[in-house]
């Protein structure tokens, strides 16, 4: 029978646990999802509302747009997302102001959510669902008029293609709604009135989009 000293028991003890607690970060590190930021240009369609003075329609034009997420790993196939997306555009409609036949308008979304890869083990690259709630902000640029602020959400599908160990190509389609609940003027100022009022649940818009993500 062959006995072990007190003093090797306790440093094979040391050993393994310093082994576990070594390889503690590393089975995270290999079970959570990179991390990314992506740049996006893309273009945005939709949004029409009914002006209830007038009855005439009230249109957000089709134009481009761009945006900036940022991605973080939380687990195997799931980030968290920071996701902002912009749009100059028009606000059309039969005629809301007598000064202008148009009304140049600044469209941001600001949200907060996250991305799920479905493929079990695709590290950040092939398919995915995205999604996000936060806050639609209308910004008219005409003098003296308010912006506006809404909730608002957006869910949409995407797919990563590599391009090396650290960049990609993101590829993605998204739907935006925003919760008006409103029967009442739009972009008001002291001067010159609301611009439309309308009544109405919901804006909705969709968004093309391609980006360029680096990850790390």
């Amino acid at each position: 029978m062959t006995l072990v000293s007190p003093d090797a028991r306790a440093t094979t003890l040391c050993v393994l646990l310093a082994a576990c607690i070594g390889a503690t970060p590393l089975a995270r590190a290999q079970s959570a999802m990179e991390s990314g930021v992506t740049l996006y240009g893309g273009y945005r369609m939709g949004g029409g509302l009914t002006d209830t003075t007038t009855g005439a329609s009230v249109n957000v034009k089709d134009a481009a747009s761009y945006a900036l997420a940022l991605d973080i790993g939380i687990e195997a196939q799931k980030q968290v997302q920071l996701f902002y997306s912009r749009q100059k555009t028009e606000l059309t409609s039969g005629g809301f102001l007598a000064a202008v036949a148009k009304l140049p308008l600044t469209m941001e979304y600001y949200h907060i959510g996250g991305t799920y890869f479905w493929e079990p083990g695709s590290r950040g690259t092939g398919g995915y669902v995205v999604g996000g709630i936060g806050a639609t902000v209308a910004r008219p640029d005409y003098a003296g008029l308010n912006s506006e602020a809404k909730p608002s959400i957006n869910l949409g599908f995407g797919y990563m293609l590599p391009l090396g160990d650290r960049l990609g190509l993101r590829f993605e389609a998204r739907g935006y709604a925003t919760l008006l609940n409103n029967d009442g003027g739009f972009f008001c100022g002291s001067n010159t009135g609301c611009v439309v009022s309308i009544s109405g649940t919901a804006l909705y818009q969709g968004e093309a989009l391609v980006g360029l993500s680096g990850r790390f």
